[in-house]
């Protein structure tokens, strides 16, 4: 028999029910499900009334079930490294912290979840102009995190597209600000010592940027990763900065030599300065000394002319003959000397003190003596001495 046989047979042809009343027909299953409500919630199964009633009652259960399940889908966790943005219709409404949170179901309410503890980065490495007009290539590396959720998520488009950096505002603002302090800045400076000083300058600059623009973003730290000049010239940078070391190595030297050599010499120069200094005041003193004498010997020249004259007389012979072995006596005089004729032919240092203090009481004697002549005793005389003693003599006589 074909399977649409017409004549109204509902027969199926493969499992010989009959159509209609089984299987998967959906009124068939709507049917079912009723009856078996109304069974659960006490009802016969019935047709009529009863059956109605506790289709009713199976829709309100149903409704019942779907409203707890909505409202449960409600609650949502948040970590310790993230907050929780509630969002009412897209309104911002609250900010929630770690720990277990509830909101209205979607699509009231949604949720953002933003992890404030990660830190991310970012890189640019580009080409730019110094201020002394080169190039340099440079690479910059920036670490932030997000600090406050509400702005990181409201206030700017892609503050830093993760998918495509280039794209984030934090990338643009990284590679203007690092071109402005690059272009402050000459290339040695930016090569050599100044990494940190403009490494710190990005930071700041940026910081101040992003904050400007409400970003809610922090900036941790940012690193100059790169900084030569382009390969083109990269070898001639070498060699000057080659001559620029040995420049500052021969300057380290002549330093430390400098530094060995200027304390010798400030103090050589320093004791010299202490002894010109005792010098003059010595010098000075003895000045002072000889005048102060000079102006008592012309006082007492004053009182007494002829004893003050015979008395420098005496005293130029003393000195003058301080070193003489001589002994000039007077040969009128009868009081005996005694010479110290072993003390003569001995040590010439004593010798000369005695036989100076016998030279002077024998000049002594003989200045008494207007009339007396000086006669050589002891000790043999040459010619010139002898002469040289009646010179004297006739000098005093005449004075």
């Amino acid at each position: 028999m074909p399977w649409n046989e017409p004549g109204g047979n509902q027969q199926d042809p493969w499992s010989g029910k009959k159509r209609g009343s089984g299987g998967n027909d959906p009124e068939e299953l709507i049917r079912k499900l009723n009856e078996k409500l109304g069974k659960l919630f006490g009802g016969s199964g019935g047709n009529g009334d009863n059956s109605s009633q506790n289709s009713s009652k199976g829709i309100i259960f149903l409704l019942i079930l779907f409203v707890v399940g909505w409202l449960l889908s409600g609650f949502y966790t948040v970590d310790a490294r993230q907050q929780g943005l509630v969002l009412r219709f897209g309104a911002y409404q609250a900010t929630t912290d770690a720990g277990l949170h509830w909101r209205l179901p979607y699509p009231i309410e949604t949720v953002e979840i933003v992890d404030t503890e990660q830190n991310r980065s970012a890189q640019d490495r580009n080409t730019m102009l110094t201020k002394d007009e080169n190039i340099v290539e440079v690479a910059v590396a920036a670490q932030y995190k997000v600090r406050n959720p509400e702005d990181y998520a409201f206030n700017i488009l892609n503050p830093d597209f993760l998918a495509d950096q280039t794209q984030g505002t934090l990338y643009q603002v990284m590679r203007g600000v690092a071109r402005e302090v690059i272009g402050r800045n000459d290339m040695d400076f930016i090569l050599k010592e100044g990494r940190a000083q403009i490494a710190s300058d990005i930071q700041n600059q940026m910081q101040q940027v992003l904050d400007n623009y409400k970003s809610g973003l922090q900036i941790i730290t940012v690193n100059l990763t790169y900084a030569e000049a382009p390969p083109q010239v990269k070898e001639a940078f070498d060699e000057a900065n080659k001559a620029r070391e040995d420049a500052n190595r021969y300057q380290n030297e002549a330093q430390t030599y400098a530094n060995k050599v200027i304390p010798e010499a400030r103090g050589k120069a320093a004791r010299l300065k202490a002894e010109s200094e005792a010098f003059r005041q010595e010098t000075v003193s003895r000045a002072e000394g000889d005048a102060s004498r000079f102006m008592q010997l012309v006082t007492e020249y004053r009182k007494a002319p002829e004893v003050t004259r015979e008395r420098l007389y005496l005293e130029t012979m003393e000195t003058v003959m301080a070193g003489s072995r001589k002994i000039v006596i007077d040969s009128n005089s009868n009081n005996m000397l005694y010479l110290p004729l072993d003390q003569l032919n001995g040590q010439t240092s004593t010798a000369a003190g005695n036989t100076a203090q016998a030279a002077a009481a024998a000049m002594q004697n003989a200045t008494d003596k207007s009339n007396a002549t000086p006669t050589p005793t002891d000790v043999p005389a040459t010619n010139a001495e002898v002469t040289r003693t009646g010179r004297e003599a006739g000098v005093r006589e005449s004075r």
